[in-house]
């Protein structure tokens, strides 16, 4: 799954302009969208990661069984990524 997401990112970010630094994107509104495109599937694979390596039924403990400490751990996972996902884009 990951190696197909960054496949796709890699083909896109191609075909946009290149400078000496990296990739140039000239219009900040389609800056703006490729960049969230980015950081969205990469939360979504390390949700997905996520719910795969914890020990117990993850989807099942907060969904059904409502515990709620399960809940904000979680969440407080899910923010600290997207932290460092909108830290390694900005750069």
């Amino acid at each position: 799954m990951t190696g197909l997401a960054t496949q796709s990112v890699l083909a896109f970010t191609a075909l946009l302009a290149a400078d000496g630094e990296g990739i140039a994107i000239s219009n900040p509104i389609v800056a703006a969208v490729v960049y969230s495109a980015v950081g969205l599937v990469v939360l979504t694979i390390a949700i997905f990661l996520m719910s795969k390596l914890m020990p117990l039924p993850f989807w099942k403990e907060i969904g059904e069984d409502q515990n709620t400490a399960l809940g904000i751990m979680v969440g407080s996972i899910v923010i600290g990524i997207s932290i460092i996902i909108a830290a390694a884009i900005h750069g």
